[in-house]
């Protein structure tokens, strides 16, 4: 399959063919299958954040205590792995720096 350069903005889950002012965080090279693999993490991610919300309104169940931030926490370094798996030099030497892959 065709591989196609791909605009990442981790913070809005935002995959973009077209570059705009803010979605380069991460750069990738990937086929559509692997784009789509991606879009599931983050997908994942949105709805272990929007049960997180939810979970926040039970004050009595710390934070530390809700399996919905740890699925959150899982998808963050999932979707990094998968990022650097993809991604060009600068998006690896980034992640790199970042150390959220060191575990």
């Amino acid at each position: 399959m065709e591989k196609n350069n791909y605009f990442i903005n981790i913070g809005t889950r935002e995959i973009s063919l077209n570059h705009d002012a803010n979605n380069d965080d991460f750069i990738v090279s990937a086929t559509e299958d692997e784009i789509i693999e991606l879009r599931e993490i983050f997908d994942q991610m949105y709805n272990a954040d929007i049960r997180s919300f939810f979970r926040a309104h039970i004050p009595a169940q710390p934070y530390h205590q809700d399996q919905s931030n740890d699925d959150y926490d899982l998808g963050m370094v999932t979707a990094f792995r998968k990022i650097y798996e993809l991604g060009d030099e600068q998006t690896k030497k980034h992640i790199q720096q970042m150390g959220i892959l060191d575990e």
